[in-house]
């Protein structure tokens, strides 16, 4: 039984889809929202008609015998924006930003949400992860993952992908199969 229906979590559909070209005037920008405010945000944000990503998991909540699903934001207090100075305006706005943090390397940024968006459309158990240790990089050989790039982490006795956010310093891991992997050089 649903808390809530999955909202839109991405406007346009486009946005990061690399094999459309922007012709949007703007940059990136990562908004750290009030507490708890990511999905109100997101909703001013596609009310107003602004391009935005905000990853979202499914996550399973259990009450005594009722099990529950939602879905959570993947990185807790931050949704990303891509326009210009009038939609960064629009954004502080809404009353649910506490900061705008500007972005100087938005390719990176864009390339590393393409690669986040990918591991949520494949539809795997996500971990959140802080704090990135410097490891092996990586990119998926075969799979639902294929060509995707990340770093290398063990825990546990098992493999994991850490697909980066390197502006937040906070990714996501995905356990996979050592053979699927291949070096970067």
């Amino acid at each position: 039984m649903p808390v809530l229906n999955k909202e839109p979590s991405l406007f346009p559909e486009t946005l990061l889809d690399p094999t459309v070209t922007a012709d949007e005037i703007g940059n990136w920008m990562v908004l750290y929202t009030k507490p708890r405010q990511e999905k109100s945000l997101a909703r001013d944000l596609l009310r107003q008609r602004i391009s935005f990503y905000l990853p979202l998991v499914k996550k399973t909540l259990q009450y005594g015998q009722r099990r529950l699903f939602s879905h959570a934001p993947l990185f807790g207090g931050y949704v990303f924006m891509h326009g210009a100075e009038a939609e960064r305006i629009a954004s502080l706005a809404t009353n649910r930003v506490l900061r705008v943090i500007p972005v100087s390397d938005t390719q990176r940024l864009a390339a590393d949400l393409q690669q986040v968006y990918r591991l949520i459309a494949a539809n795997v158990p996500l971990t959140v992860e802080s704090r990135i240790q410097a490891g092996t990089k990586v990119r998926v050989k075969s799979g639902p993952l294929m060509g995707v790039e990340g770093i290398v982490l063990q825990r546990r006795a098992e493999t994991r992908l850490l697909v980066a956010i390197n502006f937040l310093q906070q990714g996501a891991s995905v356990e996979i199969e050592d053979f699927q992997l291949e070096p970067l050089t």
